[in-house]
């Protein structure tokens, strides 16, 4: 199912209250966080708290596996933390689980756990980043196909093939791994 995240206010909500649970420290120990403040003058409050709204958009659908590549593993951790600390303050009788071997009580939002894709990290078309739009390397799912070739055209392909004739290695494409 597809929609458009803004017409959901729930999403918006859930993070507000997820808000009052976070503590900054976590949030400021998030690595993508770090990476991109470091680049700023000015860091925006968004920045900081955006790994919130992205465990609000896990948690509101009480997800119990959430489809990730490696890059964002931290920040699902997070969405478990998260998802604990409001079970214990807000769930009766929930007690959070401890070590291995560990039993679970129901809280009112499950601790989702990763389910790692096969295309562990998605680069950009440059080949060098992940695909972020903050770095102007993705393809927007709507785009017209002109401006998809437009990208597609200069992007970094296998760089095992210097010329047409060379043999081509796929696994190492990072446009063959887009297209897979």
């Amino acid at each position: 199912t597809l929609f458009v995240q803004s017409h959901v206010p729930e999403h918006a909500e859930l993070q507000w209250l997820l808000n009052a649970v976070t503590p900054i420290g976590e949030l400021e120990r998030m690595t993508q966080f770090k990476d991109k403040s470091q680049r700023l003058e000015s860091v925006p409050v968004g920045l900081l708290t955006y790994p919130v709204l992205m465990a609000a958009d896990i948690l509101l659908y009480h997800a119990d596996l959430v489809p990730v590549g490696e890059d964002q593993v931290q920040h699902l951790e997070l969405s478990r933390v998260i998802a604990r600390r409001w079970n214990a303050k807000f769930s009766p009788g929930y007690v959070a689980p401890e070590g291995e071997g560990a039993v679970e009580v129901e809280g009112f939002f499950p601790e989702p756990k990763p389910l790692l894709t096969p295309t562990r990290r998605i680069m950009g078309l440059d080949g060098r980043a992940k695909m972020s739009k903050s770095l102007g390397n993705t393809i927007g799912l709507v785009e017209n196909p002109a401006d998809v070739w437009e990208k597609l055209r200069p992007a970094v392909t296998d760089p095992a093939r210097v010329r047409k004739t060379d043999p081509g290695t796929p696994e190492i494409c990072n446009i063959y791994h887009l297209h897979k």
